[in-house]
């Protein structure tokens, strides 16, 4: 079994609203944000190193690492092979900032992309602008319904009843 199997089952194998769960989450979202503060402070420093070495640095349990690697792989500009991951696995932590800030707004996790360190790297405007954008990304716009005697959309002529609208 990989080290992200094993992080899913110890962190996703918990009921979340239970004490356990509670302690699991409330620690990992702890460390989490420490790493993010201390990313986003030299985000031109691509960070390598194996998951042990990582989880090391940063003073963070091995899981709990694999955790964050697992939920940091979609913001990189190249995807580490999570799936695989093994304590010696050689990860490169080279983030997409807006993709980054994208996905932490999608997560809905204001700890994280309302950090002071994001006043720095991305404009409020153009923060304001990714919020906007994953919001809008949600929304589901449902065409108008063609009624029974409104013309067929089709541009026949015809009312919709009796030409598309007939097999219906």
């Amino acid at each position: 079994m990989g080290l992200l199997q094993d992080w899913r089952e110890y962190a996703y194998g918990v009921e979340i609203n239970s004490k356990a769960g509670k302690a699991i989450w409330d620690k990992y979202f702890k460390e989490e944000k420490a790493i993010y503060e201390q990313l986003l402070a030299n985000p031109s420093d691509v960070v390598t190193g194996t998951v042990r070495e990582l989880a090391e640095k940063y003073g963070m349990e091995l899981n709990y690492m694999v955790g964050f690697l697992d939920g940091i792989n979609e913001s990189l500009k190249e995807p580490n092979p999570i799936e695989d991951m093994t304590a010696d696995t050689v990860v490169k932590l080279d983030i997409d900032l807006e993709k980054l800030y994208y996905n932490m707004v999608e997560a809905k996790a204001e700890w994280l992309y309302e950090l002071p360190q994001w006043n720095t790297l991305l404009s409020v405007e153009r923060r304001k602008e990714i919020y906007r954008e994953q919001k809008k990304s949600g929304t589901i716009v449902k065409n108008k319904k063609v009624g029974r005697n409104d013309p067929c959309p089709c541009g026949s002529g015809k009312k919709y009843k009796y030409c598309c609208g007939a097999n219906k």
